[in-house]
């Protein structure tokens, strides 16, 4: 079985640039979104907790910038740039962030 994927359209921007904190809080951005996977950059305020959760779908982060805390299915991983975790689909997590964290969310098939 083959599997079309969508045509999309080149595009690139400078991470940094698209960086946003919010004075308290969660500011999320859709980077890039087709049929089959969502990006988002994820800017998370000192002190913001995300509580446990789950997400339908699979999932990687990839930390930017900042620092925290990811608990995936009870283990706590410290979050500092270049962290790359994989979560797969209904997997409980949250995150704790610690200074101003900035990080990746791809969601796909």
């Amino acid at each position: 079985m083959s599997t079309t994927l969508p045509k999309i359209t080149p595009s690139h921007l400078q991470l940094q640039e698209a960086i946003a904190y919010p004075d308290a809080g969660i500011n999320s951005q859709v980077l890039f979104k087709d049929a089959l996977s969502q990006c988002k950059l994820m800017c998370l305020a000192a002190n913001t907790d995300l509580s446990e959760h789950t997400a339908p779908r699979n999932a990687t982060v990839q930390v930017v910038e900042g620092r925290g805390v990811f608990t995936l299915m009870g283990e706590d991983i410290d979050l500092e740039p270049g962290v790359f975790i994989v979560m797969p689909a209904g997997a409980p997590h949250g995150v704790k962030a610690t200074s101003n964290l900035a990080f990746l969310l791809t969601f796909s098939e």
